[in-house]
């Protein structure tokens, strides 16, 4: 088994708070239309066992080389968004308008933030219609910090947040 399907087999958490209606093709193509991107297939996969949610305390965050605003050694990613359009949650849809409204670049797709700080994929190298890198936005301190060549390399990064000593 890869690191990527271990990953993939127990991401989720278990709560349902941030969960949209189950991932569809159709949900899929009419979400590339509107982001005007191709989503990278590791994505997808990960969104059709569970469109969006909390994330599993063992992978809930990703080590990084140099301090943030967050933490001197690594990233948060408590939730991930879907695809779709509860109320009262956000979505990868919702992504132009928190692109605008927190003034990040673009091409992204935010993936998992709270307006200060974003994990997004990056679509600015590579083109709408590449494979995208992973990338931590910080509106606070107007840094951002590449974390992963591609969403597949993030997700076999993450770790648990506990194993980092209490900062």
């Amino acid at each position: 088994m890869t690191r990527f399907d271990e990953v993939k087999a127990t991401f989720w958490g278990e709560a349902p708070f941030g969960v949209q209606a189950p991932l569809t093709d159709v949900a899929v193509e009419d979400a590339e239309r509107q982001l005007g991107v191709r989503l990278p297939s590791s994505l997808l996969e990960i969104l059709h066992l569970q469109n969006g949610g909390l994330v599993a305390s063992d992978w809930d965050a990703f080590p990084t080389g140099v301090p943030t605003s967050w933490s001197e050694s690594h990233v948060p990613l408590d939730g991930m968004m879907g695809i779709g359009r509860r109320e009262d949650q956000l979505s990868l849809l919702d992504t132009p308008n928190l692109v605008e409204e927190w003034g990040l670049p673009s091409p992204l797709v935010l993936l998992s933030g709270d307006g200060h700080c974003w994990i997004a994929l990056d679509y600015r190298l590579c083109g709408r219609q590449g494979e995208p890198s992973v990338t931590w936005f910080d509106t606070d301190w107007n840094t951002e910090l590449a974390l992963a060549a591609d969403f597949r390399t993030f997700i076999e990064g993450l770790t648990a947040a506990a194993t980092f000593d209490a900062e």
